[in-house]
């Protein structure tokens, strides 16, 4: 049995670039796809906390530099946007957590 799910992760740094996009895998259930997603999100904000940051600024560096992951498969539409995922309440708990 193939796996449903494919995770793959666009760079923002490199904005409809498809040639640095890269594999995180596959998956046989949309929750695995979508667990896989939010990881990739909250480690790519990590690397960009630094000292003194806002929520604000922290949200505007991952939409600038961060690692965009979204799934392909299943049935159609879009089951994970970590641009939605994302939220000043989630950066404030990152940034606090690394600090």
């Amino acid at each position: 049995m193939s796996k449903k799910y494919k995770v793959c992760i666009d760079d923002n740094f490199h904005y409809m670039d498809e040639s640095e996009r890269s594999s995180a895998g596959s998956y046989d259930s949309l929750d695995k796809a979508i667990a896989k997603c939010k990881s990739i999100t909250i480690d790519s904000l990590k690397s960009l906390v630094e000292e003194g940051i806002t929520p604000e600024k922290l949200s505007a560096q991952w939409a600038m530099f961060g690692e965009d992951p979204f799934i392909v498969g299943g049935e159609g539409g879009v089951p994970f946007s970590a641009r939605k995922f994302i939220n000043p309440e989630l950066c404030k708990k990152i940034i606090e957590t690394m600090g």
